[in-house]
């Protein structure tokens, strides 16, 4: 029994943990900057306030993947979520170097977690049709997510 549930959430437990390091990494170059120069320099602030700006997106973005997982599809919603790492690693970096070349990492974070809420609420919205009414849109609705979430990648 504990193996099907397993099974069922294993890629977003994947992604979740991938993003708890991705924290450690950030928490680390915040830590690593403020002892190799003082806490009042502006590459401390830089980093420090990446750090911040990606540590407040965080629950957003753990509730809107979890939910897409469950109610819709783990497979699309867990890619979709190694996506968004990659954007907010991006957007780390870039806010590392001038707050200008951050502004991509944002801006495809932000489309990413968009399509998670879509995923969260096509979810529930297919689940309330298969309680009320019987119609199960399910396997359509999986296909067409699964499909569009490959056009994530375009920019």
């Amino acid at each position: 029994m504990l193996s099907v549930v397993v099974e069922h959430i294993f890629l977003l437990v994947l992604v979740t943990l991938i993003s708890v390091l991705q924290n450690a990494f950030f928490a680390t170059k915040v830590e690593r900057e403020g002892k190799e120069h003082h806490a009042n320099t502006s590459a401390f602030e830089r980093v420090s306030c990446a750090n911040r700006n990606c540590m407040d997106s965080y629950p957003t973005f753990l509730a809107v993947l979890w939910c897409a997982g469950l109610c819709l599809n783990q497979a699309p919603a867990a890619f979709s979520g190694l996506i968004y790492l990659v954007a907010r690693q991006k957007y780390f970096v870039g806010y590392m170097g001038q707050t200008s070349q951050s502004t991509p990492g944002y801006v495809f974070g932000k489309r990413v977690l968009s399509f998670l809420f879509l995923m969260c609420i096509v979810g529930i919205f297919n689940l309330l049709l298969v309680r009320y009414f019987g119609n199960d849109f399910k396997d359509t609705v999986e296909t067409i997510t699964t499909a569009a979430s490959a056009l994530l990648l375009i920019p």
